[in-house]
């Protein structure tokens, strides 16, 4: 805890973020933790551009990738000190600083893409993004961060009875470690930075993420068994401190909301790309990919909904929203 802290307050006097340099430029630094190859740091690319485009060089949007300035979940705390200004986290990850975010990680919630996608574009997604306010973060926008399932390192799972036994890397998301025990398995917590290491060395035997993930990342040269089950649809969330949001203008607030927007619909269509790329590629490399059947893996997560009906009604309630969903 305290090298934690000393690490925020460190960057904290280094970072100073959303400040107006020379001729009143508005300079606002974006962390995450992923590889410049991979989609999302594309659409955030793209997001620098239009708001420099929007604003007329008036606005500009610094991208620090590769964990650069720390891990998913310190990038989000030091937001909530308003000394980064922007990140990309995993909803999964959000659950932590803003609760009703958890539902996103709740497995099979969306009936098919379209499902998904009226709720993220709808009233409910657009709440949720605003959920972590009085945490001193605010959703911008979603993300396709596609379907997450399991890649191993021995067998392919192609039922809930693979994972007995073996020890499944998962987010620091209580309702995925949840998931991971509903089916049988053994869920640990390990930083996506470490994970190659970690699989590498035996601290883990598999793990779950979308394709392009398990591609850019190069864990498929590691396990070489994808089991395709698809038991989370997890959206990504670029997020910006209010600390910040609040030092903007109303014109700085409109370009950056317009160009997050533009980039989110950039992000969606790339992703699908990345998608069909990275199976492909890894087939060439040697990897089994299997589609296992949804029902069992259906059947062992029902009692997480039900728990949930009884523990948190009014997360619940935003389920049973989501689920009304046309």
């Amino acid at each position: 805890m305290k090298l934690r802290i000393c690490y925020i307050i460190a960057i904290s006097l280094i970072f100073l973020t959303a400040c107006k340099g020379p001729g009143g430029v508005r300079v606002i630094k974006l962390g995450h933790g992923l590889g410049v190859t991979h989609p999302v740091h594309e659409a955030m690319v793209f997001l620098a551009e239009r708001v420099k485009e929007k604003s007329g060089g008036e606005m500009i949007i610094k991208i620090y990738p590769n964990q650069q300035l720390g891990s998913e979940r310190e990038l989000v705390e030091l937001l909530q000190i308003g000394s980064l200004g922007m990140t990309k986290v995993s909803s999964a990850v959000m659950e932590s600083f803003a609760p009703k975010l958890q539902v996103f990680s709740m497995p099979y919630l969306f009936r098919d893409d379209e499902h998904r996608d009226n709720v993220l574009k709808g009233p409910i997604g657009k709440q949720l993004l605003l959920d972590g306010e009085e945490f001193w973060l605010r959703g911008l926008c979603y993300y396709d961060a596609g379907k997450r399932s399991f890649y191993t390192k021995t067998k392919p799972v192609e039922s809930p009875a693979d994972l007995q036994s073996l020890k499944i890397r998962v987010m620091e998301s209580n309702t995925a470690i949840n998931m991971v025990k509903s089916f049988g398995g053994s869920p640990t917590p390990v930083s996506y930075g470490e994970l190659y290491t970690a699989l590498q060395q035996g601290i883990v035997d598999g793990a779950e993420n979308n394709p392009p993930s398990l591609y850019t990342s190069r864990h498929y040269e590691v396990c070489k068994f994808y089991s395709i089950n698809e038991h989370t649809a997890v959206p990504d969330i670029m997020i910006i401190s209010t600390k910040v949001w609040k030092l903007l203008s109303d014109q700085e607030k409109q370009w950056l909301q317009e160009a997050s927007d533009e980039s989110a619909v950039y992000q969606y269509k790339i992703w699908a790309e990345a998608v069909e790329e990275s199976l492909m590629e890894m087939e060439k490399a040697g990897v089994t990919i299997v589609y296992p059947e949804q029902d069992g893996f259906r059947a062992s997560v029902e009692s997480m909904y039900e728990e949930l009906k009884v523990a948190q009604p009014e997360l619940y309630a935003v389920i049973d929203q989501i689920r009304k969903q046309p």
